[in-house]
């Protein structure tokens, strides 16, 4: 089944469909009202995508996988989001098969884009409508940002090579960033205890597919150039997890 992108979604509506189904995507005016900057605002915070490093955890061989890290906990009562100092991001195996149980330390977020109040907010307002649907243990998320560009210097890029998987955390925002010369990038939802699914492709730059991670498995099919020419996907996975950081056993 495919299905569309919602341009008019209320911050309520987007609430009722997380809780109903696990999922809601947004298209980029919906995203913008839900965290409170405008579209303009948000895509003045793409030129960081050309920033980013090469992965170097890649266990398929591969080479086009570019990124950075960053971490803080959110207070969701106060609304407040406080950097942590730079960590690894780990994940056990029961939940990223092809990387888990690595301690995988990417470079940080660069300064700039760290401090943007767009960057701020965004992070804060989405952890915010995630507590009105499941809040956390001590009013506290232990946030991860990962900002992605997939390019097909190798032929194909993969945005999922662990496959079809849940991220191991609560709740998941995926948003895309722009897409370059590039078919596929399909995304893909299933239910993590059942036999139904959609996909759709997230085209326009800051729309974005929500997660109930507890709830739904997903995936992005792999990339390809277009034209004969390179070509790149850039995308923002947010991760809020209650409890604490995923981290190895003690």
């Amino acid at each position: 089944m495919l299905i569309d992108l919602d341009h008019a979604i209320s911050a309520g509506d987007a609430h009722a469909r997380l809780v109903a189904q696990g999922f809601v995507t947004l298209a980029p005016a919906a995203l913008a009202r839900l965290v409170g900057h405008g579209v303009d605002e948000l895509a003045a915070l793409t030129p960081s995508w050309d920033d980013l490093v090469p992965d170097r955890y890649l266990r398929d061989g591969g080479h086009y996988r570019w990124r950075r890290h960053g971490c803080g906990i959110l207070d969701v009562s106060r609304a407040r989001f406080d950097d942590v100092p730079h960590r690894a991001h780990w994940q056990s195996t029961d939940y990223n098969a092809l990387h888990g149980g690595l301690e995988r330390w990417f470079e940080p977020l660069a300064p700039a884009l760290a401090s943007a109040p767009a960057w701020r907010d965004l992070v804060v307002r989405l952890g915010v409508s995630f507590a009105a649907v499941r809040s956390p243990d001590g009013g506290r998320w232990f946030v991860e940002t990962h900002p992605f560009r997939i390019d097909t210097s190798d032929g194909v890029g993969r945005p999922t090579p662990e496959g079809a998987h849940r991220d191991g955390v609560d709740f998941v925002a995926v948003i895309l960033i722009g897409r370059s010369a590039i078919t596929g990038g399909e995304t893909r939802v299933f239910e993590a205890d059942g036999a139904r699914g959609v996909r759709f492709t997230l085209d326009a730059p800051w729309s974005a597919l929500l997660l109930d991670d507890t709830r739904v498995i997903h995936e992005s099919t792999p990339i390809q150039p277009t034209d004969g020419r390179p070509g790149h996907r850039d995308t923002l996975v947010i991760t809020y997890r209650a409890g604490g950081f995923q981290a190895p056993p003690a």
